[in-house]
């Protein structure tokens, strides 16, 4: 077992050492819906399986909230042909590793195994697409996992709520509004038919897409994608419908309170577009710009000059029908939280009035070039942008475009932008503070 598992630790790491080069796959359409996408790499004995279901907590009945990440969980339970607690002995028994994941927009499951395994990752997808165990009993276990989780990544982490005021605030109809964990009265409430209900409609072949990367003989892994998941069924179509917010014309001022904390902050926040707009590229280089490394403007400006701040940041946090942009900081001292943002402000005023330098410009661009290559580097990386581009953008190719969007972003466009989204009127101000005594 050891054995196995110190492989395939080395194999993965050794995939992740590569230069980056054009990603070449291929794609098509099984009856039922379901996309595959195939990219083939003998570099290493490794084969990712994975499937990404267009489906996130965005998608939840409002009174039912945190479904897409409780399935996350519960379909790891069982299948008709998988028995209950089984999945992750099988797993690793035949020396893989396998995870999931789920945010606003999608939910992700994969498997890596040496690539003589590649069937049983195929099987087992299949199996959770077609022939998932719902029951009383799962649910009731999952239930306390999810809570258990919940507990200790939010309710009892330190700052683990922030985003979830922020949200709520810039957020006023849209399901972003929400969080992804959601709230457990709602998971509390709902009935096993209310799960079943979900699992039927958006866990099917037409919402999701299937990507096999690694060392595969492609002819005999779309034979076995059409032996295992050609018989799915297709489901119903899925209509989304288009949640529109109004514009943020005046300052949103609002206050959060965590008992987990004793340092308070302090965080600006932005509505912004959609991660498929290229002006989300934009904000992307300008939160680099901004506070990515010891030398960005915030950093040194708050906390190595001027002393003021123990840490400062920008975030873009692009989702599919828009983004939040946040920038925080956090006091050194007694620094008042109003004066931290005043320094933040007139950092962002100096970017809309004033083009970057050559040199800052240069080095953004060398930053993107380092990261591009670095998601890029490991089979598994490469599998997981894959399943991104296709389901969330539309456009699988963008493993390999997508550099070229950052490259072709000018320091007046970068100017633009921040003249575009980053002024006051359009925020949400948020203080975080340490929850006040009870008297």
């Amino acid at each position: 077992m050891k054995k196995h598992l110190l492989l395939m630790t080395f194999l993965v790491l050794t995939a992740s050492v590569v230069f980056a080069q054009k990603v070449k796959f291929e794609e098509y359409n099984l009856p039922n819906g379901l996309h595959v996408i195939l990219h083939q790499d003998k570099t290493v004995p490794v084969a990712v399986t994975s499937v990404m279901y267009h489906v996130g907590s965005k998608d939840e009945n409002p009174n039912r909230t945190g479904f897409a990440h409780f399935f996350e969980h519960l379909l790891f339970e069982g299948t008709k042909n998988i028995k209950r607690g089984e999945w992750f002995n099988i797993v690793s028994s035949n020396g893989g590793k396998n995870n999931a994941n789920t945010t606003d927009d999608r939910t992700y499951y994969f498997e890596v195994f040496p690539s003589n395994n590649v069937e049983l990752g195929l099987w087992m997808e299949s199996e959770r697409m077609m022939h998932p165990v719902i029951n009383q009993i799962g649910v009731d276990t999952q239930n306390e996992v999810v809570k258990e989780e919940k507990r200790m990544r939010v309710d009892n982490q330190p700052y683990g709520r922030f985003l979830e005021y922020v949200k709520k605030n810039v957020f006023k109809k849209h399901p972003y509004k929400g969080t992804v964990i959601g709230k457990m009265e709602d998971l509390d409430a709902a009935t096993l038919d209310e799960f079943i209900a979900f699992n039927k409609k958006f866990y099917i072949p037409n919402n999701a897409v299937l990507v096999v990367a690694g060392d595969i003989d492609i002819p005999k892994v779309k034979k076995m994608i059409k032996d295992y998941f050609g018989p799915i069924p297709r489901g119903k179509d899925i209509v989304r419908k288009k949640i529109v917010e109004e514009p943020i014309k005046e300052t949103i001022y609002a206050e959060a309170y965590d008992s987990n904390i004793q340092i308070p902050a302090i965080m600006a926040s932005y509505r912004t577009p959609s991660f498929k707009e290229r002006d989300a590229y934009v904000l992307d280089m300008i939160s680099t710009y901004l506070s990515n490394g010891k030398s960005s403007r915030l950093y040194k400006r708050l906390v190595d000059e001027k002393k003021m701040c123990l840490q400062v940041g920008a975030i873009n946090r692009a989702l599919e029908d828009y983004g939040l942009y946040i920038i925080f900081g956090m006091p050194l001292g007694n620094t008042d939280l109003d004066a931290i943002l005043k320094e933040i402000d007139d950092e962002i005023v100096k970017l809309q009035n004033n083009l970057i330098s050559e040199r800052d410009y240069k080095k953004l661009q060398n930053k993107f070039e380092n990261g591009f290559v670095n998601a890029n580097s490991s089979v598994a990386g490469i599998a997981n942008s894959l399943a991104r581009y296709y389901l969330l953008y539309g456009d699988t190719n963008l493993i390999n475009d997508e550099i070229k969007i950052y490259r072709s972003i000018t320091r007046e466009e970068i100017q633009k932008v921040a003249r575009k989204y980053l002024n006051p009127n359009q925020r949400l101000v948020l203080k975080y503070l340490p929850k006040k005594d009870k008297k």
